[in-house]
């Protein structure tokens, strides 16, 4: 299987948004600034899973993303929770 135009343009769009989220996780001033990247990496890297599973039309890698979907937006609320300082 070969990749059109389109599809390694899109590739690359989301390869370059990875590397960008990656260093304001990584040179990020505070710890939201960090939490909210690393937000935003998952929700690429669960476009990207999907963007897998229609080329090679497969629905296991939707319910891959699905998973890694959860999982990320409960890691991430339990970062934030975190930093806030728990419960009141």
């Amino acid at each position: 299987m070969t990749l059109n135009p389109l599809e390694l343009i899109v590739a690359a769009m989301l390869g370059v948004a990875v590397l960008l989220g990656l260093l304001r996780l990584i040179f990020g001033p505070t710890a939201p600034d960090r939490i909210v990247s690393a937000d935003t990496i998952s929700v690429i890297i669960t476009a990207g899973l999907t963007g897998l599973a229609a080329w090679f039309g497969s629905a296991l890698y939707l319910d891959v993303a699905l998973i890694y979907g959860i999982l990320a937006f409960v890691g991430v609320v339990a970062l934030a929770r975190t930093i806030e300082g728990g419960r009141q």
